[in-house]
């Protein structure tokens, strides 16, 4: 019998998570839940770029959603910009004893020592009253800072260092919320953007962080935080919008956890929006973008992770594993206790019947 799910946020993974549950026997769609108004009554099929009419069109409220007694809630909203609302509508899910598995809000990953406490207490009273459960996830952060070091250092006998990398070229990701407002591209180089405000850094990777430490059985004395910005040599065009001579074009930072005074988890992102800015600094392992892993010990290790797509490049690949990796979660986030989940107390995540005949590149 299906998995009665409804949908909040048709975004750039919202809309891909979308297509994935109306594309899966496992799940029947109840409902989709959208924060701009063009989108009210428009179908689901529609929202999430199928040629597929599915009968449900979208909704405005969380109320109309909940109405259709969901088992689950992917829930795809921005929280980066508005943190807060986004914990208040997975507290208000919870409680109504519907599970919820999405991309935000992103603290909540791992959230013991990244959030005080009163905050987590609230997700964790809104799951007990509905005895329901929460897991969010991603790419980065997501299964490429949790699950891939802790499957690889599980096969160490000595680990001195794990850095988790990502590395790409952002020209081609078409989200203007986060690309201007929050990681600040085309601002000019004296104006601090969001996430380069102090702390803000270790706030919203501190959770992978932690989370790794802990799968690590080390206890951290400090996050820190580094950033690199590089100006814009002449103005040119990306899929975001138009990025102007001396806007930042070029964006490298690290946020590591210490032991005393070595970084032994180190998360890095290189992120470029033309190819040929700071070639003193780490590329891709293949084409536009790659996650690598570098795990210092014995044995150690080097891993790239290249996505691909047969309908966009490596960042649209990017984020269909992220929804991917939401939507097969549903299951296993059902049967979990209550309360908030990661990566470490879930079982294994699977797919049976995700296996298709072989569809040649075209």
């Amino acid at each position: 019998m299906p998995v009665r799910v409804a949908h909040v946020g048709t975004g750039n993974a919202g809309r891909l998570a979308l297509a994935g549950l109306i594309g899966s026997p496992d799940y029947e769609l109840t409902a989709v839940c959208v924060s701009t108004p063009e989108k009210v009554g428009v179908d689901a099929g529609a929202l999430a770029g199928l040629d597929t009419v599915t009968g449900i069109t979208a909704v405005g409220d969380l109320d109309a959603l909940l109405a259709t007694a969901p088992d689950c809630v992917v829930y795809c909203a921005m929280g980066d910009t508005r943190l807060k609302e986004a914990m208040a509508d997975c507290c208000r899910i919870l409680a109504a004893g519907v599970d919820v598995v999405g991309t935000a809000p992103g603290m909540l990953q791992y959230p013991w020592q990244a959030l005080p406490p009163k905050y987590i207490e609230r997700v964790e009273e809104a799951a007990r009253e509905g005895n329901s459960s929460l897991f969010v996830t991603g790419v980065d952060p997501g299964f490429a800072n949790d699950l891939l070091p802790l499957a690889l250092t599980g096969t160490c006998q000595t680990v001195e260092q794990v850095r988790c990398m990502e590395i790409a070229d952002y020209a081609t990701y078409d989200g203007a919320i986060v690309m201007f407002d929050v990681m600040g591209f085309g601002k000019p180089l004296d104006e601090v953007p969001m996430l380069l405000q102090p702390g803000v850094l270790s706030l919203a990777w501190g959770p992978a962080i932690r989370q790794l430490a802990a799968g690590l059985g080390i206890t951290l004395d400090a996050i820190t935080e580094e950033c690199e910005r590089f100006p814009a040599p002449e103005a040119f065009d990306i899929a975001a919008g138009h990025i102007p001579a001396g806007g930042l074009a070029a964006l490298r930072f690290e946020i590591r956890g210490m032991v005393g005074d070595r970084p032994v988890i180190v998360i890095e992102h290189v992120t470029r929006l033309r190819e040929d800015l700071r070639p003193d600094w780490p590329y891709p392992a293949s084409g536009g973008g790659s996650y690598r892993i570098e795990i210092t010990g014995e044995p150690s290790y080097s891993v790239d992770i290249c996505p691909t797509s047969r309908k966009g490049d490596h960042n649209h690949a990017a984020i269909v594993a992220a929804a991917g990796r939401v939507v097969n979660s549903i299951p296993a986030v059902i049967a979990a206790p209550p309360g908030i989940r990661t990566t470490l107390d879930l079982p294994l995540i699977t797919r049976p019947g995700l296996v298709t005949e072989f569809v040649p590149a075209q």
